[in-house]
């Protein structure tokens, strides 16, 4: 079974960059789409972008210009690199793959 692990998450100032990784395990991961998500306490879990297996890239509107996702099918990993990141930004981004399936996330913290 597909497992998956977060990482690249930190402190940063408003204006500033990060980049997130998920590595995930098993057999499966270059027939599946990946997404990230995020969540901010007392919000509801937020769907930030999805890169499909032939690495279509689609985006909400919230981060739409300032986040790119992307994949590595030979490393088993899917990218969240993101810029001019905003107070707002501030969450615990999760990755997801196939239905069910999810890492624990990262934090992400801006200008606080």
């Amino acid at each position: 079974q597909m497992r998956l692990t977060e990482s690249g998450g930190g402190s940063v100032q408003p204006g500033g960059s990060l980049t997130l990784s998920c590595v995930a395990t098993g057999s499966i991961f270059r027939w599946t789409a990946m997404s990230w998500y995020r969540q901010s306490p007392g919000k509801q879990r937020e769907w930030v972008a999805e890169v499909g297996t032939a690495g279509s890239r689609k985006y909400a509107d919230s981060v739409k210009g300032r986040f790119t996702i992307s994949r590595d099918n030979d490393k088993q990993t899917a990218y969240l690199e993101m810029t001019d990141l905003r107070p707002e930004d501030t969450a615990v981004y999760i990755c997801k793959g196939p239905t069910g399936i999810w890492g624990r996330g990262t934090q992400v913290t801006v200008g606080q």
